[in-house]
């Protein structure tokens, strides 16, 4: 696939200058924007945490991140080099990830590994399909509030907007004998991250899973779970004015129908 060149992307993050920051509350989401050429980081602060991330074109919300994708041209975990693609039509990079940590994981024994586009985001309807119980602090809820409080909407406007997520930090896989998805701890700890590159003009929303580092208990209010933070970055003058956005795909969108 199409990637940005490594020599202006090492330039683009040694000048990279933080110009503001966005804490995630435990069990709750928070919003933030990245204008194109600028970048983001998502940062393990207090303990390991993983996070739900949603990415939309800022610009039209209508063009937003797109997990099957993105896990059919890299791979079900994404790592330093990947991009992350869009919604069809405008099917584009709308970020790279141009820094991981945790890139060291690799594959264990198990068939696990870090940064999962394989996986949902935990919502309330499933927890009461297997629970019986309503639980309101499921990723889905937090982004769903979150936006809505970004957007001054109701919930149940905002609501379709959310979409399957890059699960950020996050271990899983399929186990190795019946292939089902399994979770098991993240090896997140304070100082890790996971850097990206606005494509595109991009607007996020970011949950503090109520799993924790997902080892555990899951969708309650017992399991110990850590704030994460978000750092919006700026490059260089110089660097910026070299940037050129992912264009919307090329493709005509005719599908076979001549335009008359």
């Amino acid at each position: 696939m199409p990637r940005r060149d490594e020599g202006w992307l090492r330039r683009w993050r040694e000048s990279l200058q933080v110009v503001d920051t966005v804490m995630v509350p435990p069990r709750d989401a928070a919003t933030f924007e990245v204008p194109a050429g600028h970048g983001f980081r998502i940062h393990s602060v207090e303990g390991p945490q993983v996070g739900d991330l949603n990415l939309w074109n800022a610009d039209d919300l209508t063009e937003r991140f797109f997990s099957g994708k993105t896990r059919q041209l890299h791979a079900t975990h994404v790592t330093r080099g990947d991009r992350l693609w869009s919604s069809m039509p405008g099917i584009r990079a709308m970020a790279t990830i141009t820094h991981d940590t945790l890139e060291w994981y690799g594959w264990d024994e198990e068939g696990g590994g870090v940064h999962d586009v394989i996986g949902t985001r935990c919502d309330p309807y499933t927890n009461r399909l297997l629970k019986g119980v309503d639980y309101h602090h499921c990723c889905h809820s937090n982004l769903t509030r979150a936006m809505a409080r970004k957007l001054g909407r109701p919930v149940a406007e905002v609501e379709p907007l959310i979409h399957d997520v890059l699960n950020v930090f996050m271990c899983t896989g399929f186990t190795l004998d019946t292939h089902q998805y399994f979770m098991k701890a993240s090896p997140v700890r304070p100082g890790d991250y996971l850097e990206c590159l606005a494509d595109i003009n991009l607007l996020g929303a970011l949950s503090a899973c109520p799993g924790g580092d997902c080892g555990s208990s899951h969708s309650d209010d017992e399991t110990p779970c850590y704030p994460l933070k978000v750092d919006i970055l700026a490059p260089s003058k110089e660097i910026l004015a070299s940037f050129e956005p992912e264009p919307a795909n090329a493709y005509d969108r005719s599908h076979g129908i001549p335009v008359t």
